[in-house]
């Protein structure tokens, strides 16, 4: 039991390290590894009898105990005796346990698992506008790391590293970007080994089109959408992101969501910029976002046939539509006039336009290539619709706030939620990141849990920020008597939540003056809070973790799990915990953050799965509770050799 199969061999160099020399092995010394050999034996069996005895005495005492002092020790022998057996069988394992992860091939530099290419069906089907759709299971996990680019550079700091990302970094080439069109040329330059959008260019374009969005809804500029209700925004094939740039300049959120490309991604460029995106098929699953999710849809040139598959696209941009948010869509195809030239155009606009008045969406205005819908506010309009005319409402059954890649669905969902409530009537940002009883209420969650979270991440986040100082794992320690420097405020941009519950720790970023956006994921396999998060003003997704997350490679800087170990080891699941480790390796970038605050036991192991993983590891005891620990990671900035 406690050495390995493959143990040193009788002459040369062992695994662990030992040398033998053949000429000295003799009877002398086998009698003495024959007495090694008893005596651990006998330490064995004298360590399982104190073992049993000790817990034949607790067994007796319980009895004299109160209840809630006999869970709390039971509680920590569980957690030590776990730790104890884990330094045991590490020990006995030795270098075969710990064996350090290999690195993948160069080939999954870029790769995004679950992705699979679809184009048969993408020519039998317009509304497809990808040629790949998600599809997990379909291949072995393969626990290897994966290496970034030869010419990978750590990226700049927000904001900085808005306007500017290095080549290396992304996979789209040089020549892709100098023969892109006009308009992407317009907000793009290549010098050097720089992509730079340039802000006077940006401006140029963004700025005026977002100024004319407003204009249609009937405000004065865009500074004004927050006082209209609207906070987030998912955005439809967003180019690289400017839009969202622009946006998150008025206090609004841009969610970018794009299909998979294997070369010069939208949503690999919009995360290196420090920007929310992430892969989405919309061909024929609903979107992983609960009903009633999002103030506004934008579409400008995305790609999308609205007027195939029966309107059931149009349909889920309802579905995810909050009362008296809106849809807005920039294409080619609202200027088609009547001339034979453009009557299939005509007819497909005409089509989109009848559609979107069944669904009993107000057009608002239409300037340029530019349409405005708004979504109805109150349900009535569905009841005064002719008979047949549009698609149903959904039943209860349909109705739920859990679609994780479910099929679309041809019926108007939300309408039987609680959650029902008209942007107009939403309390502005920031104040909408602080729930109300009568708003709790509508989610099943008790005010004094909802401010006890609160106050625990305000106190706790503090503390957080300081394990991330760059120093933490320096070489060359800080003077005694000097206290540790503080971080810089812009040295997070990218964060994701692997078990974000009320999106506490979201909040209490923002509330203590981070410049970061946090990606909330919510798993499958515990409860719902998702419709709650994105009530608040923040954005989030559905996920089941033994799914790789629909992202690239490198593309968060800190990954943060809080309870997360707990809840998933009480699942029944097909994947291990090296599995979800390697995950979180191939979407944080080199040199970034892992924080895990869990068990005392869970905690130590992870510490050796982050050893395979190569990561930096240090524990941290938590004064407040010596029932749990913090483990914070930093990934290793590693580059493949040349050959």
């Amino acid at each position: 039991m406690l050495w390995p199969k493959n143990s040193p061999s009788k002459s040369g160099q062992g695994e662990n390290g030992f040398g033998s020399d053949p000429l000295n092995i003799g009877a002398a010394t086998r009698s003495r590894q024959n007495s090694f050999f008893l005596l651990i034996k006998l330490s064995l069996v004298l360590i399982l009898i104190l073992a049993l005895s000790g817990s034949l005495w607790w067994t007796i005492s319980i009895s004299t105990l109160s209840r809630d002092y006999i869970l709390r020790g039971y509680r920590r022998m569980q957690d030590q005796f776990i730790s104890d057996l884990s330094e045991i069988g590490e020990l006995s394992l030795g270098a075969a346990r710990l064996k350090e992860l290999e690195f993948c091939t160069p080939d999954f530099e870029n790769r995004v698992p679950c992705f699979f290419n679809v184009s048969e069906k993408a020519d039998s089907d317009k509304s497809v506008s990808g040629a790949y759709d998600r599809q997990c299971g379909q291949e072995p996990n393969q626990n290897c790391l994966v290496l970034p680019p030869n010419n990978y550079r750590i990226p700049l700091r927000w904001p900085t590293g808005r306007d500017v990302i290095w080549v290396g970094n992304v996979k789209i080439t040089a020549q892709q970007v100098l023969s892109s069109g006009s308009l992407t040329k317009r907000m793009m330059m290549l010098e050097d080994d720089q992509i730079s959008f340039h802000s006077d260019s940006i401006m140029f374009g963004v700025e005026d089109y977002s100024h004319q969005i407003a204009e249609m809804i009937g405000l004065r500029n865009e500074s004004n959408f927050n006082q209209a209700g609207v906070r987030t925004v998912l955005d439809i094939g967003c180019g690289y992101g400017s839009f969202g740039a622009h946006l998150y300049s008025k206090r609004l959120l841009a969610m970018c969501i794009a299909d998979y490309e294997d070369s010069g991604s939208q949503v690999q460029l919009t995360l290196e910029r420090g920007l929310p995106a992430m892969i989405v098929s919309f061909n024929s699953k609903q979107l992983p976002y609960p009903f009633l999710s999002f103030d506004m849809v934008h579409c400008a040139w995305c790609g999308i046939e609205w007027d195939q598959k029966d309107g059931l696209l149009l349909i889920e941009v309802d579905r995810l539509l909050r009362p008296g948010g809106y849809f807005v869509w920039t294409s080619p195809l609202t200027t088609a006039q009547g001339s034979d030239r453009n009557k299939l155009k005509l007819q497909r606009w005409t089509v989109i336009r009848n559609y979107a008045e069944s669904l009993c969406w107000e057009m608002l205005s239409q300037q340029d290539e530019t349409v405005v819908w708004k979504k109805a506010s109150k349900k009535s309009c569905y009841a005064s619709r002719k008979p047949g005319v549009g698609p149903p409402i959904c039943g209860r059954g349909h109705d739920i706030e859990s679609p994780h890649y479910r099929p679309l669905e041809p019926c108007i969902g939300g309408t039987w939620s609680r959650r029902w409530i008209p942007i107009e009537q939403m309390t502005s940002w920031p104040a909408r990141a602080t729930l109300n009883s009568t708003e709790l209420k509508i989610h099943g969650v008790q005010s004094e849990e909802f401010v006890e979270d609160y106050l625990n991440w305000k106190s706790a986040i503090c503390n957080y920020w300081s394990l991330l100082s760059p120093l933490i794992f320096s070489d060359h320690p800080k003077r005694p008597g000097d206290e540790d420097p503080s971080p810089p405020y812009n040295m997070l941009r990218n964060v994701l939540d692997m078990n974000a519950r009320f999106g506490g720790f979201n909040s209490a970023l923002l509330e203590t003056g981070k410049s970061v956006w946090v990606m909330n994921v919510v798993p499958t396999s515990g409860p719902n809070h998702l419709p709650l998060i994105l009530d608040r003003g923040f954005v989030g997704v559905l996920h089941d973790w033994c799914e790789e997350f629909p992202t690239y490679p490198r593309t968060y800087d800190l990954v943060h799990a809080e309870g997360f170990l707990s809840l998933e080891t009480k699942r029944k699941r097909g994947c291990t915990m090296l599995d979800l480790f390697t995950e979180i390796d191939r979407i944080l970038r080199p040199e970034g953050w892992i924080i895990f605050r869990d068990t005392a036991s869970l905690i130590e192991a992870a510490r050796a799965l982050a050893a395979r993983l190569r990561w930096d590891a240090r524990v941290v005891e938590i004064e407040s509770n010596h029932e749990e620990r913090l483990l914070a990671c930093q990934k290793t900035f590693f580059k493949r050799l040349p050959k």
